[in-house]
């Protein structure tokens, strides 16, 4: 099972999460507390996060992070609603 790493407010928080599993559904369920988030369809960019290791073997950004993201991809940012994780990650989220 994957980990995920997530650095936010100056704290880190690491938790092996189930494969394919969807972090916003996870915060929403309170099994990863950790993640801002706000709508949950890649509408608002309130879990929007900078990948900062394990990007590589995320699938690529669709249509919503196109649209929404714009030029923060390449700066690595993602939506986090929009990723299935199946591998370790590190994130990190500005607030």
């Amino acid at each position: 099972m994957p980990y995920v790493t997530l650095r936010r407010n100056g704290q880190v928080y690491r938790q092996e999460v189930n494969a394919g599993s969807n972090l916003v559904v996870l915060a929403g369920i309170r099994k990863f507390p950790y993640l801002n988030y706000g709508c949950g369809m890649g509408k608002c960019t309130k879990c929007a996060v900078e990948v900062v290791a394990g990007g590589d073997r995320l699938t690529e950004p669709n249509w919503k992070e196109r649209k929404m993201l714009g030029d923060k991809l390449v700066a690595g940012y993602r939506l986090a609603c929009q990723l299935h994780i199946s591998d370790d990650i590190e994130i990190k989220q500005d607030s």
